[in-house]
């Protein structure tokens, strides 16, 4: 198969049907030993300081890989995107644009899609063949979810690790399926996490922190029982074709669609607060204005750059942010047995 770096999550049966492997460079730069390198080789080809660090991430996965033809998404993304497109072409990349529609209309998605399979070398027939096959896969990303949230058995951040990688399925989605069974049968002999942890809903883009702040939300009792995009990376809404699939997907859409999604699952999964993370330099951060206007929950706001490591700032946040949380919890609880014995 010939390999296609991605910038996001894409229509990956269209790819896969094309006889494509896709590669989400995101995850790539993100789990490198040293990404920091990545950021600073796409610096000194120019990009500038005041730049998300997963564009120069992306840029500097392409710089040192053996791909030589790139995805970029165009529109419901990154808007740097488009200008990361123009730089790869300079550098003898071969690049294939891919714009989500404005709004999630099934039949403005079909001809995105019916384009990029033209482009592709395939067609929607091939597609959904594709999807049909992915189904089980997809199916058990779902149910490491429920595992997570509903029974205790997995942790905020493998939860993470395998949505996530849903964007590719980890280059293989036959040796990813394997794998997520192996993990889920490992998962149900667990002991769950204790009751009395807190509840914590993770939105907003994955973070360069990793695997940092799942754990130190871990180590202050705390626990991740919801991560906002890496879920709709695993499509929970998958519809009766490829088409709706992608309409349903919420991130390239309207932030309200986000909301709608966000605010179900809070209630669904009896979260405590909620940690909106923010990328430095995007303009998706803007978009704090409205969830600190619309979710009623206890909402924090971190920003991340190019650390990749919470520091010692963003530890006492947090530390402060779970007090305040099991403050008001315990002062509730309080009030629930005042007015029981009433």
């Amino acid at each position: 198969m010939h390999k296609i770096g991605i910038t996001t999550t894409v229509p990956i049966e269209v790819l896969l049907a094309a006889g494509y492997q896709p590669i989400d460079l995101n995850n790539v730069f993100i789990n490198d030993p040293n990404p920091e390198r990545l950021v600073r080789l796409a610096e000194r080809d120019g990009f500038p300081l005041n730049c998300c660090s997963w564009i120069k991430g992306i840029y500097g996965v392409c710089m040192q890989s053996d791909i030589d033809t790139v995805l970029c998404v165009t529109n419901g993304d990154c808007s740097n995107t488009v200008m990361l497109m123009e730089v790869l072409k300079l550098k003898g990349f071969k690049t294939m644009p891919f714009a989500y529609p404005e709004e999630p209309d099934v039949n403005k998605m079909q001809f995105a899609l019916e384009t990029l399979a033209g482009k592709s070398g395939t067609t929607m027939t091939e597609a959904d063949e594709v999807r049909q096959e992915l189904k089980p896969v997809r199916k058990l990303a779902h149910a490491l979810d429920d595992l997570t949230w509903q029974h205790g058995l997995v942790s905020g951040f493998e939860n993470h690790l395998w949505l996530v990688s849903s964007s590719d399925f980890n280059q293989d989605y036959h040796k990813y399926s394997d794998q997520l069974q192996n993990v889920i049968t490992s998962c149900r002999n667990r002991s769950p996490y204790p009751d009395d942890m807190l509840r914590i809903a993770y939105i907003g883009v994955p973070s360069v922190y990793g695997r940092d702040l799942y754990h130190y939300l871990e180590k202050n009792g705390a626990r991740v029982v919801f991560n906002e995009i890496q879920r709709q990376f695993t499509m929970p809404r998958p519809g009766s074709s490829v088409a709706e699939q992608y309409s349903n997907y919420t991130y390239p859409y309207s932030i309200y669609r986000r909301l709608k999604d966000i605010s179900d699952e809070l209630t669904r999964r009896r979260v405590d607060g909620v940690i909106h993370y923010v990328q430095a330099f995007c303009h998706r951060g803007i978009g704090d204005i409205i969830f600190r206007d619309s979710i009623k929950s206890p909402i924090m706001t971190i920003e991340g750059n190019d650390d990749f490591f919470l520091n010692q700032h963003n530890r006492t946040r947090v530390e402060a942010f779970l007090d305040m949380i099991m403050h008001n919890r315990k002062r509730l609880e309080g009030n629930e047995k005042l007015a029981a014995n009433k």
